[in-house]
């Protein structure tokens, strides 16, 4: 069968799922998802009639619809009959990125030759989640092979950023940061192998984790290299505020999933150091740029600001030297093409589907290495790590950050190491379709397998749709230097340069994403 002919048929099959879903009597099935402070009425209004997340950002992979209300009915026959919820995510609405296995419904990491041969089984997170209560509505878009920070595909075409159709949402989870900026979920769940969660995240104004690669499971998520492990993917939750994102990580983790997955490390969640750490002032290393990419000034101010306050509370801010992040990437993204691409060309010669220009891209620039030049990779990943590793373990002396010029180079006050890093997620805001380029920000934190939240910080001076909420980032100044003055490092920072419009970022017409510092 032609590859057109199998899109068209994905494609209605979807669109009759969305029909079908706003003939729903909302009122009728509302009280099932009663959770709490939540509107259930207005909530479920939401996702039934998701027309304006699935067809406006064209977001949504598989609706889940009906198996969601029927889900929901279960819940509720449950509470009236004996009083008790299921667990403490009981009508919590959940989205997963296309890539999790939801038992009946394709799996198609964006690949046309992966449509209508449906998973047997729940995804281990998928079925840690329903054990606790939660109700998974949709799965959502992913790019062709998930590689890529930005959502096409030749079987869902393209996938827009809320209220900004002109510009991509980020990927790969960018379908979950779409339909979650929009309230069309709670919660959804992404995977990370070089920023996936914390792009989109930030790009949309989301809260998102990248655990340690063996914190949550990752049984029944297949991936594009499967069998790579030597750059570890990381299952992890998206939510627009951090209290649920938390909640729904605490719970997870309670439920001790290395029971069911024996590469999930057995850690249970520890209240007891969670609230210690709150309460106490930490030593925070600082990362304005790191060294390829200058990000624009409106990333940059939003960093400056976040240290700023930070100081202002009595935390600790020492500068953190990024310099050697570009060797661990430069390993990292041989490691990615050991194959010689072999894996994605597979899944796109299975149906016929042509390579989006960045899948190509990345094909055409992949030589398959022997074993033994694989071993030395790995080799050279051992050792980067062990010096990054040291390089935190001498973190007591580093020279603390001024903010007058972020240069001052005394001793730190404590001889405490470092506690944590604060660093921007990507050099630049939303960008157009087949822009987005570098993603070094984000994908070192993979590379040493760190655990890494994308954090919403601040909003552009014209931006109110978070009614005060967040800071305002004013970057006048830097910003007439920056296109005045500023002249680029090298290839990858032109195109950086290239890309800043701030006309494009401050038209007010526009939803305008939130700035961001990473975690």
């Amino acid at each position: 069968m032609p590859w057109e002919h199998i899109v068209r048929s994905k494609r209605q099959a979807r669109r009759h799922a969305l029909d079908d879903a706003f003939q729903l009597d909302v009122v009728q099935t509302a009280p099932a998802l009663d959770i709490g402070d939540y509107d259930t009425a207005t909530l479920l209004a939401r996702i039934a009639r998701g027309e304006l997340t699935a067809k406006h950002t064209n977001c949504m992979s598989e609706a889940l619809f009906d198996r969601a209300f029927k889900r929901a009915q279960e819940l509720d026959d449950h509470l009236a009959t004996t009083g008790r919820i299921v667990g403490p995510l009981h009508g919590l609405p959940m989205s997963v990125k296309d890539q999790f296995d939801v038992k009946g419904v394709d799996t198609t990491l964006g690949y046309v030759g992966r449509s209508f041969k449906p998973a047997e089984h729940n995804a281990t997170i998928v079925a840690t989640v329903e054990s606790l209560g939660a109700v998974i509505i949709t799965k959502t878009a992913i790019p062709q092979s998930i590689l890529w920070n930005e959502t096409e595909s030749p079987l869902w075409g393209v996938t827009t950023h809320p209220g900004r159709p002109h510009l991509t949402p980020g990927g790969s989870s960018g379908g979950e940061a779409a339909l979650l900026a929009l309230s069309g979920s709670l919660v959804g769940w992404g995977t990370d192998i070089g920023g996936s969660i914390r792009l989109p995240a930030a790009l949309c104004g989301l809260f998102g984790l990248k655990p340690s690669s063996t914190r949550f499971p990752y049984s029944g998520v297949p991936v594009s290299h499967e069998g790579q492990s030597h750059v570890p993917s990381s299952v992890g939750p998206l939510a627009r505020d951090l209290s649920t994102l938390t909640t729904v990580t605490k719970e997870c983790l309670l439920a001790e999933p290395w029971n069911l997955d024996p590469n999930v490390t057995p850690l249970p969640w520890r209240e007891d150091v969670y609230r210690f750490i709150q309460q106490q002032p930490l030593k925070i290393g600082i990362i304005f740029d790191d060294g390829v990419v200058k990000p624009h000034p409106e990333i940059e101010t939003a960093v400056r600001l976040a240290a700023d306050w930070l100081q202002t509370a009595g935390h600790e801010l020492v500068i953190w030297d990024a310099s050697d992040h570009i060797d661990c990437i430069a390993i990292m993204d041989q490691m990615y093409r050991a194959d010689g691409g072999e894996g994605i060309r597979r899944d796109v010669e299975a149906a016929g589907e042509p390579m989006i220009p960045h899948v190509a891209a990345l094909v055409g620039s992949s030589k398959p290495i022997s074993v033994y030049d694989y071993w030395q990779l790995n080799r050279q990943k051992i050792r980067a790590q062990e010096s990054y590793n040291k390089k935190w373990n001498e973190s007591a002396t580093l020279p603390p950050w001024s903010a007058g010029d972020g240069s001052q180079k005394q001793q730190s006050q404590s001889s405490r190491l470092v506690d944590v890093l604060i660093s921007p997620v990507a050099p630049h805001t939303a960008v157009p379709h087949r822009t987005a380029r570098w993603t070094g920000y984000t994908k070192v934190w993979n590379f040493l397998d760190y655990a890494a939240l994308s954090i919403p910080f601040g909003t552009l001076e014209q931006e109110s749709s978070f009614g005060g909420r967040l800071p305002k980032i004013y970057a006048g100044d830097a910003r007439k230097s920056y296109l005045r003055d500023y002249v680029a490092r090298n290839d990858m920072d032109k195109w950086n340069r290239g890309l800043y419009d701030p006309e494009l970022i401050n038209n007010p017409t526009n939803w305008t994403p939130n700035h961001w510092a990473e975690i």
